[in-house]
């Protein structure tokens, strides 16, 4: 199960989701899309919150009422941090997040820690919490199936690109051949390496003298 919420109006069209529990955040560790960025209160146990950004937009592009409203949906879904003020929210881009065999379900670390920001809760908003469960949204969906799709998707606009990039490529060798053919032929009409029938006439030789000279 997954929940779904969507953040303010006045950002943009922006869904914030999270799992039911380890187990369900253990699947949205392993199929996150590269859009998503990671949200869980730092130190403390609590919900994976994760953003889903619009596509070629970075986690430097987070407004502050998106990140405040995700800040804010951690805590909420923290046991310990929902109870005490000041509590710090640790997030990065799921590219970011790093698993290995040893770690238990649903504990996550990080490729690069340069990569981690930080931001401080002072205390639960209220209004915000209630206004994002008023969007809330059950689903059971195939993260598998979903992340699939977006692998082939993405196939196909690289395969796209190298195709356009090919025309492009033979399109521009074509016009060099051409640009090429023109040199050549404007070479071959200059003036100077031309003899006219006036030019034959005044040299005096002979028809066979001038066969010879040509050959």
């Amino acid at each position: 199960m997954v929940f779904y919420f969507k953040a303010r109006p006045d950002a943009g069209d922006y869904t914030i989701f999270m799992g039911l529990d380890k187990f369900e955040n253990e699947e949205l560790i392993k199929y996150g899309f590269p859009e998503d960025v990671w949200f869980h209160v730092d130190k403390m146990s609590s919900a994976h919150v994760y953003l889903r950004l619009h596509r070629g937009q970075g986690f430097d592009d987070i407004s502050e009422g998106v990140l405040e409203d995700c800040a804010q949906l951690v805590k909420a879904n923290s046991i310990q941090g929902n109870k005490v003020n000041n509590v710090d929210i640790v997030y990065t881009p799921w590219s970011n997040l790093k698993k290995t065999a040893s770690m238990d379900v649903g504990q996550v670390g990080f490729h690069n820690s340069k990569m981690v920001r930080t931001i401080r809760v002072e205390k639960r908003v209220n209004e915000i919490v209630n206004r994002l469960n008023k969007t809330k949204v059950e689903r059971t969906p195939d993260l598998r199936a979903e992340r699939e799709a977006v692998n082939a998707a993405e196939r196909d606009e690289r395969k796209q690109h190298l195709r356009e990039k090919k025309k492009r490529e033979e399109i521009a060798r074509l016009e060099k051949e051409r640009q090429a053919e023109m040199r050549s032929y404007k070479g071959l009409m200059v003036t100077d390496k031309m003899t006219s029938n006036k030019d034959i006439a005044s040299s005096n030789k002979s028809l066979q003298e001038l066969e010879d000279d040509f050959m």
